[in-house]
Parts: structure tokens; C-alpha cells; sequence
């Protein structure tokens, strides 16, 4: 092998290695475990075994940091999260100056905080997806139930209501809430009529069965409470 060859790999080598210095580092992959996502319905998968598991489809597109809360400003840390752009005519002045710094020009649709210590990685505008999610975790899983209104106490508590043949008069009502001359009044907390749903539910140890991070996909095992499109909050520390 010629010189003049020994010295063309010597400095391409030598260029590569500067390139390589000189290459900034990846920027850290921001972990806060805990992940938002939107309910699109249910289906069911098969496992390798031929077992047929009944999941839960969300859609967790990336969301936004929005704001870094610290201890000494704020009085808590904590990282605030972004998503989805609010209409014009429903901006308020103060959503969009909050908002201005990350490029949302309406502010956002949704803003959340997630509580955490450690902010590495964290900076405005940096974009939060479902990495932090491992299939075979276990997570907590909170959303708001379906509203359904004021409802009788045999929907509201599953009550089994009186015989259904003809002349009973008794078919789907409570029954007696009252008791004997003392105390004479009804006990607080008697299950009675009332609103229905619409109320913050959590679900703890729901298992990750498949996460598609190319479509931005989770599927978590079993039914998750709320309506379809829906936000769900799935916390990876259950």
C-alpha cells in the first residue's frame, strides 16, 4: 500500500472523528410517566397462545411542553403539557400569551401538569410521546365517566326492584328510606335517585398489551371508564 493511500484513510478517519466531536449530543429522551391519550373505542387481539383479549384502542399523539414550574417560582415543580389548538373566536388574550412561546398562535386545546422532580430534558416546546410506555406494564388508568343524567336507583345502584307480575304495584322503586318513630328521618348517604356519572374514575393495575409508537397507538387490557374521544390520563407508576 502506497503512502499516499496510508494518508487518505489517516485524514478521513481524522475528519470523521471531528465531525463526530463536533456532532451535538442527542438531546434526553423526557420520561415523566405519565401519558395522555384520546379513547377511540374497543376491539379485541389474539395472542400467540390463540388467547382472544379484549382492549381498549387510544390514540396518544405527542403532546407539547407548555410550561416549566419550579420550586422556588411556583412553590411546586412540575411539567405542564400542551395539546391540540383552540379555535380563534375562543381564545382568550391571556391562553394565547401563555401559549405564544411553544408556537401554539390560539393556545391550546388542553393544558395538564404532571408533578415531577426531574425536569432533564425538559424545555419549552419539546414534544412528549408514548416512549415512556412498555408492553406488560401495569398502569393507572384515570378518565371522566359517561354523564347519564338523573337516574332511577335501580340504574344509579343496581337495585333489583319488586316482583314483575301483573298487581304488584311495587316494580322499579326504591322501596322504604324512612325507619321507626326514632330517629324518624332518613339516614344521610341512603341510596336514592340521582345524578348518574359523570364523574372522575380510576382504574388501577390495567395491563399495556401492544404499544404502536409509529401511529401513536396504545392498547391497554380490559374497558377503560368515558366516552369515546375522551381524554384518558394512563400513569405508568400505578
Amino acid at each position: 500500500m502506497s503512502e499516499d493511500t496510508t494518508n487518505n484513510e489517516e485524514n478521513t478517519e481524522a475528519v470523521e472523528a471531528s465531525e463526530e466531536a463536533a456532532a451535538p449530543a442527542p438531546a434526553p429522551e423526557l420520561k415523566l410517566g405519565t401519558v395522555f391519550g384520546f379513547k377511540k373505542g374497543m376491539t379485541a387481539i389474539f395472542k400467540e397462545s390463540g388467547e382472544r383479549v379484549p382492549v381498549t384502542v387510544l390514540e396518544c399523539k405527542p403532546w407539547v411542553v407548555a410550561q416549566l414550574k419550579t420550586q422556588e417560582k411556583d412553590g411546586y415543580s412540575a411539567v405542564q403539557l400542551g395539546f391540540g389548538k383552540k379555535k380563534q373566536t375562543r381564545a382568550s388574550k391571556a391562553l394565547v400569551g401563555h401559549s405564544k412561546k411553544t408556537g401554539a398562535e390560539n393556545g391550546f386545546q388542553f393544558l395538564r401538569e404532571v408533578r415531577t422532580d426531574v425536569t432533564e430534558g425538559c424545555e419549552l416546546g419539546t414534544e412528549y410521546s408514548i416512549n415512556t410506555l412498555e408492553v406488560g406494564t401495569k398502569v393507572k388508568v384515570t378518565s371522566t365517566s359517561k354523564g347519564r343524567g338523573f337516574s332511577g336507583a335501580m340504574k344509579r345502584h343496581g337495585f333489583a326492584g319488586g316482583p314483575a307480575s301483573h298487581g304488584s304495584g311495587f316494580h322499579r322503586r326504591p322501596g322504604s328510606i324512612g325507619m321507626c318513630t326514632f330517629p324518624g328521618r332518613v339516614m344521610p348517604g341512603k341510596k336514592m335517585p340521582g345524578q348518574f356519572g359523570n364523574k372522575n374514575i380510576t382504574v388501577r393495575g390495567v395491563e399495556v398489551v401492544a404499544v404502536n409508537k409509529d401511529e401513536n397507538i396504545v392498547l391497554l387490557k380490559g374497558s377503560v371508564p368515558g366516552a369515546i374521544n375522551g381524554l384518558v390520563t394512563i400513569a405508568t407508576q400505578a
